[in-house]
C-alpha cells in the first residue's frame, strides 16, 4: 500500500513558488503592521476581549460551557471529529442545546454548521459522519454538516491511493469555533488526544460580532463549495454546484475561489466603512469634548488596542494571502528583533528556510521531539515519520552551523512524558522589547503541506495592550519552558538513529507530511 504514497508525487502536478508582494512595515508608530489591511479585513477590538488559554482541559471545558450557552449559532471547523467518549460529550452537548432552542420557542433560531475534510472525516466504520448523523436525523431545520473534498483527489488518483493515505493530496485542515460572538481559533482538533494530553495552542476572542461573522461566512462559503451530509450517510453537493472531483476542476477551483475572495472582500470594505465612521465619530467628540467638557465623551467606545487579522491559505484556489503576510513579516523583521517560531511538524517550506537563514532576526524555533511527535508509535509507515523529522531537522541544523548561526538561529525541541506536542504559530519582539507585539496563531504549520496542499486560517493579533502582550509573553514561556536546545550531540543519541531507507525516502514524500 505504501508504494502509491512514493507515487504521489508524480501524479499531482508541481506547484510554483510565489513570491510574497512588495509591502515593508511601517516604522513609525506602535502599530507597525496595518499595511495587512491591504490584504484583509482589520478588526480593532479591545484587549479585554482576548483570553488565551493554555491547556488542552481548559480548552475541552470552554468548549462545552460556550455550546451550552449558544443561542443564534455554533459553527465549527475542523479536521475530524474523533469518536470516542468525549467527543459523544460534545454532540450530546449540542443536541441538549437544540433541544432546549426547540422547545423554548417551538420553533429553534439556533444553527448549527459543522465543516470537516471528507476523507479524514470519513476514516473507518466509526467515523465523524456516524457520529454527526443522528443530530441531522433529529434537526434536520438546524444541523449542517459539510465535508470538504480536495479537487486534487480525483481520476485514477483516488481509485489507486488508498485510506488514510489519500489524505496526504489535500485537507481541510481550519480549525474555528465559534459561538455566538464569541470565537475561538486554535490549531487543536475535536479529538480527545486535544481534550486530554495533546499541546496546542488557543485563544477566546470574546464578544467580537464582526469577527464571528467574518469567520461564519469564511466558513459557510467553503460549506457551500463541499459535499453535503445527507441522513442516511451519503453526500452530495449544493443544487448547482461543480463536483469536486467529478466536475470540472479549474472552473470548481474558480468557484471556490470567487466564494472566499467575496468573504474577504466584503468583510474588508464592511471594516474599511467602519473605520472611516469611526474616525469620523471620534473627530466630532474630541470636538464636543474641547466644548462641554469630559461628559460628552460619555457614549464614545474605547479605542482599540488590539488588531485581529484573518490571514487565509488555499492554494488549490489560488489564495495565497497567510504565506504572503508571514513571508513579510520573517523578511522586514529588523536586527535584534526576536521571532519564536513553533510547529508541532518541523518541515518548513524551502522559502520560510531561505528568510529564516538568510534575514536579521533572531529565531527561537520550538519544535517536537521524536517521543512527542504525533505520528510516535504508529503502525506501519507512519510509524517512520518521527525518524522522517529527525532527518529534515537534521539537516536544517547542519545549514544552520554551515552558515556559522548556531547563535542567531536555535531550534528547541518540547519534551513531555506521556503527551504529544501540536502548537504552532509565532510571536514577534521587537527590538529592544520584552513582550511580543504580534503573535500568527491557527492551523498553518509553516510547512508544504499548509502552503500548497490544504485549507488553512489563521489569525494575526497585534497589540499595544501591555497586560495581553504579557498574556502572549506567558503562553511563549510555558512552551519553551518544556524544552532543550538543540546541538550537534543531539543528533549522536541512539533515539535519532535514522534508517538509510528513511533518508532516502524522505526527500520523494516530505510534501505529502
Amino acid at each position: 500500500r505504501s508504494s502509491w504514497l512514493l507515487l504521489a508525487p508524480l501524479l499531482t502536478p508541481p506547484v510554483p513558488v510565489i513570491a510574497a508582494p512588495p509591502c515593508s512595515l511601517c516604522p513609525e508608530g506602535a502599530h507597525r503592521f496595518q499595511w495587512i489591511r491591504n490584504l484583509v479585513p482589520e478588526f480593532g477590538i479591545s484587549s479585554s476581549h482576548v483570553k488565551v488559554l493554555s491547556s488542552p482541559a481548559e480548552f475541552y471545558e470552554l468548549l462545552k460551557v460556550q455550546i451550552k450557552t449558544a443561542k443564534q449559532r455554533v459553527v465549527m471547523a475542523s479536521l475530524y471529529l474523533g469518536t470516542g467518549l468525549l467527543e459523544q460529550e460534545l454532540v450530546d452537548c449540542l443536541e441538549e442545546t437544540l433541544e432546549k432552542s426547540l422547545q423554548a420557542k417551538g420553533s429553534s433560531n439556533l444553527r448549527v454548521s459543522i465543516l470537516l475534510d471528507y476523507t479524514r472525516g470519513s476514516r473507518g466504520r466509526k467515523n465523524s459522519r456516524t457520529m454527526l448523523i443522528p443530530l441531522l436525523q433529529r434537526f434536520p431545520e438546524q444541523v449542517r454538516v459539510s465535508l470538504f473534498h480536495t479537487p486534487n483527489l480525483r481520476g485514477l488518483l483516488r481509485l489507486l491511493i488508498p485510506e488514510r493515505f489519500n489524505e496526504t493530496i489535500g485537507l481541510q485542515h481550519i480549525k474555528v469555533y465559534l459561538f455566538d460572538d464569541n470565537v475561538i481559533l486554535s490549531g487543536a482538533n475535536l479529538s480527545d488526544l486535544y481534550f486530554t494530553n495533546r499541546q496546542d495552542r488557543y485563544v477566546l476572542l470574546q464578544d467580537s460580532p464582526e469577527i464571528a461573522d467574518f469567520f461564519t461566512e469564511l466558513v459557510d462559503a467553503i460549506g457551500d463549495v463541499s459535499l453535503q451530509l445527507q441522513q442516511d450517510d451519503t453526500v452530495q453537493m449544493m443544487e448547482g454546484m461543480v463536483h469536486p472531483y467529478q466536475g470540472d476542476k479549474m472552473a470548481y477551483c474558480e468557484i471556490a475561489n470567487r466564494r472566499v475572495m467575496e468573504v474577504i472582500n466584503s468583510a474588508r470594505t464592511r471594516q474599511e466603512l467602519l473605520h472611516a465612521k469611526t474616525f469620523h465619530s471620534s473627530q466630532q467628540g474630541s470636538s464636543l469634548l474641547s466644548q462641554q467638557g469630559s461628559q460628552a465623551s460619555g457614549g464614545l467606545k474605547p479605542e482599540p488596542d488590539t488588531w485581529i487579522y484573518p490571514l487565509i491559505q488555499m492554494k488549490p484556489f489560488g489564495i495565497q494571502i497567510d504565506e504572503m503576510v508571514t513571508e513579510t513579516l520573517l523578511t522586514e523583521a529588523e536586527r535584534d528583533a526576536r521571532i519564536y517560531l513553533t510547529t508541532g511538524y518541523f518541515n518548513l517550506t524551502q522559502a520560510y528556510m531561505d528568510l529564516i537563514l538568510g534575514t536579521r532576526a533572531e529565531y527561537r524555533i520550538l519544535l517536537a521531539s521524536p517521543e512527542v511527535n504525533g505520528f510516535f508509535g504508529a503502525k506501519g509507515v507512519a510509524g517512520a515519520i518521527p525518524a522522517a523529522y529527525v532527518y529534515i531537522e537534521h539537516q536544517f541544523y547542519s545549514e544552520v552551523c554551515y552558515l556559522h548561526q548556531q547563535e542567531r538561529v536555535q531550534l528547541q525541541e518540547y519534551s513531555r512524558a506521556g503527551w504529544t506536542f501540536h502548537a504552532k504559530g509565532l510571536w514577534l519582539y521587537l527590538a529592544g522589547s520584552d513582550l511580543p507585539c504580534l503573535t500568527l496563531i491557527g492551523s498553518p504549520n509553516f510547512g508544504y503541506r499548509s502552503v500548497h496542499r490544504d485549507l488553512e486560517a489563521q489569525v494575526a493579533i497585534v497589540t499595544e495592550n501591555k497586560a495581553l502582550q504579557q498574556q502572549l509573553h506567558q503562553e511563549q514561556e510555558q512552551l519553551y519552558h518544556r524544552s532543550g536546545v538543540v546541538s550537534s550531540s543531539t543528533f549522536e543519541q541512539p533515539n535519532r538513529y535514522v534508517k538509510l531507507w528513511v533518508k532516502l525516502v524522505t526527500p520523494l514524500i516530505k510534501n505529502f507530511f
